[in-house]
């Protein structure tokens, strides 16, 4: 029973050894050119080497697009929202047309989502910090699965206006 044993362990050390080595071996690396200056928008011609007595092809790409962090929200407007929860609030960004960060263009917002600990809705009002953000004054709890309503709004006193007003679905984005 003892030599079984003995020899079913030294197959799975082997095993092992073996899976480590291989793991452990390092990929050929070819240097990389430099990549030519990009103009943001427009597309880039890229000429690839071609064979002796071929023609050469020439290939264009498309930029990517900047990444909205969080939920991206498309307004009327044409300019574009992004929230995420950043430190447990609410956080709203204002980008303008090109996905790139903008000045706010309202006062504050305000946010109500589903109380899931007791009845009722949680409320926040999300006021501007920076430029470009709003941030909300409650904590959000997780799991992040439920829908927000937010209204973005202009105005001080009795002369506040919602502007705008989105339902939001967060599913853990």
């Amino acid at each position: 029973m003892f030599r079984r044993m003995k020899s079913l362990l030294a197959v799975i050390c082997l095993l092992t050894g073996a899976t480590v080595l291989c793991a452990e071996t390092k990929p050929v690396v070819t240097p990389a050119k430099p990549a030519a200056a990009v103009t943001p928008g427009k597309p880039t011609t890229v000429t690839t080497p071609a064979k002796p007595g071929s023609k050469a092809k020439v290939v264009v790409k498309k930029e990517e697009e900047p990444k909205i962090p969080g939920i991206t929200l498309n307004r009327a407007n044409g300019t574009f929202l992004g929230l995420e929860v950043v430190g447990g609030n609410f956080k709203l960004t204002f980008y303008d047309e090109k996905k790139k960060p903008m000045a706010i263009d309202v006062d504050r917002a305000t946010a109500r989502w589903p109380n899931t600990r007791d009845v009722g809705d949680y409320r926040s009002v999300l006021n501007p910090v920076g430029t470009d953000a709003l941030v909300g004054n409650r904590f959000v709890y997780p799991p992040y699965v439920f829908t927000v309503f937010l209204s973005l709004v202009k105005g001080e006193g009795d002369e506040t206006k919602a502007v705008e007003s989105f339902a939001v679905q967060m599913k853990e984005y």
